[in-house]
């Protein structure tokens, strides 16, 4: 079942007097349980494309279809509370708070989504996330003693542990080398499957290609091929 739908959207930017088209016009569904990756060399749009589908920036025209609502129609607060309750997010970097343990790490998140589980359910599920991502054995450590590939993980433990409807990856293997890549997007691949989260990832490395459902090519802001 589609929970997302982007229908004929638009982008366009006034650079001085002129105007500058990014997106032309896309249209794409996203199922649950299923990842969907955005190729396309560098410009062609793909990651404005991921930034308005996450409500980080408005669409020129077009419709952003969420859970049955147009998002691109909602007040800036709507938005906001659909970012922090029900989408995830993992960049090319963990961006983890230097002064939190990998457990305070998800607490934080549980915080700022505000969460209605209590204390002790917060607890469980923290554990729950953490052995998920094989990280239970490092709750207490911080950020400057783990390696790359431990920050990615504990990056996507912070990004399910509310569990989202959809998780949206900006290049999160670009970081890594070649087996911590695979390592995390195998770890991607199954909570998508696990949790029955929708995935929405950019990437550029075709090594990753391989663990998603869809491949969508962007080129000049238009789909120019759709692979299952």
């Amino acid at each position: 079942m589609a929970i997302f739908t982007i229908g004929e959207v638009k982008k366009t930017f006034m650079n001085g007097d002129v105007k500058e088209e990014i997106l032309k016009g896309i249209n794409l569904s996203l199922k649950e349980g299923e990842i969907t990756a955005l190729v396309g060399a560098s410009g062609s749009g793909k990651s404005t494309l991921l930034t308005i589908a996450a409500g980080l920036q408005p669409a020129s025209d077009g419709q952003v279809i969420f859970e049955g609502k147009n998002m691109n129609s909602m007040g800036s607060e709507e938005v906001r509370r659909i970012r922090g309750s029900k989408f995830g997010f993992i960049f090319q970097f963990a961006h983890l708070v230097p002064f939190l343990t990998v457990e305070e790490q998800l607490k934080l998140m549980l915080d700022v989504s505000e969460s209605k589980l209590t204390k002790s359910e917060q607890q469980k599920e923290i554990d729950k996330i953490l052995n998920l991502v094989g990280m239970k054995h490092r709750e207490n450590a911080y950020p400057s003693s783990l390696s790359g590939g431990e920050k990615q993980r504990v990056a996507i433990a912070r990004a399910i542990i509310h569990r989202p409807k959809v998780l949206f990856a900006d290049e999160p293997t670009a970081s890594l080398d070649s087996k911590r890549s695979k390592d995390v997007m195998g770890l991607i691949q199954d909570l998508t499957k696990t949790i029955n989260i929708t995935t929405l990832m950019v990437t550029h490395d075709e090594e990753m290609l391989p663990f998603a459902d869809h491949i969508i090519k962007i080129s000049d802001g238009k789909i120019m091929d759709s692979k299952e």
